[in-house]
């Protein structure tokens, strides 16, 4: 028997800031052995060669922002085994979403000379809105032990071990004293899953949610903590509404605090 093939991945872009493409790229001495064990079939921020599908993994980033973004998308589903998307844009909708509760005619007019030439949605959302999603990388941009993590289990043949606790536990192995005690620090690590290595209370600041919702979120908790702290109702509105604003536990606790 012959050697079994390279499992073939590609690496799609929707609207998104490249993030979460670059840390691909930046795995740096993993990059030989990922060589090695896939084949990278498309990937044009890495490869002038684009393979056409099936692929057996789909690496997606980026919401869905523009007509003919949802078309696109589909097929993509259709020429994919598994599809993950990576980033806070594919699984919530990323900051563009800040739009989705305002008036886009009046945005580009506001940004843009001639707004005529922009074709744009009224709302940013994530790609499981519109069709399966199979695994998600979280943050922004993603972490590259979840990313190696993901590809290690899918050539093992096994199920990816992702977190899904809160920060908070990241901070206590670490020894890390809690910003929101020690400093008064406005701080959603309670309720943001874990990924990035709690870098900004490391940093003796408030976390920032960019890995999104952890699975259990007491955000109405955390928000009366918030206001306990100093913060008024429209304030714990705008700490809600940050990277992840369009997930959904974290636009429910804003649209609360804003009503």
């Amino acid at each position: 028997m012959g050697p079994s093939p390279r499992p073939r991945v590609a690496v799609w872009k929707f609207a998104s800031c490249d993030g979460c493409q670059m840390t691909v790229l930046d795995l740096e001495d993993e990059l030989l052995a990922i060589g090695a064990a896939f084949e990278l079939a498309f990937f044009p921020e890495a490869s002038r060669a684009m393979a056409a599908g099936p692929y057996d993994v789909s690496l997606v980033e980026g919401s869905v922002s523009a007509p003919g973004d949802v078309e696109r998308l589909r097929s993509i589903r259709e020429q994919s085994r598994l599809l993950v998307t990576i980033g806070a844009c594919a699984s919530a909708g990323g900051i563009q979403a800040l739009r989705n509760a305002m008036d886009v005619g009046e945005l580009t007019a506001s940004v843009y000379p001639d707004p005529t030439y922009v074709e744009t949605l009224a709302r940013s959302t994530p790609i499981a809105e519109h069709v399966p999603v199979d695994a998600e990388l979280r943050g922004c941009p993603i972490a590259p032990a979840q990313l190696l993590e993901l590809l290690t289990a899918l050539v093992a043949r096994r199920t990816p071990q992702l977190p899904g606790h809160a920060v908070c536990v990241d901070c206590k192995r670490r020894g890390l004293v809690c910003v929101m005690v020690a400093r008064g620090a406005p701080c959603l690590g309670p309720v943001t899953q874990a990924g990035c290595g709690a870098i900004c209370p490391a940093f003796h600041r408030g976390c920032y949610g960019c890995f999104g919702p952890m699975e259990t979120p007491n955000t109405a908790a955390l928000a009366a903590e918030l206001a306990r702290l100093g913060l008024g109702r429209h304030d714990v509105a705008v700490a809600f509404r940050g990277i992840n604003v369009g997930a959904p536990a974290f636009a429910l606790e804003a649209d609360r605090h804003d009503a």
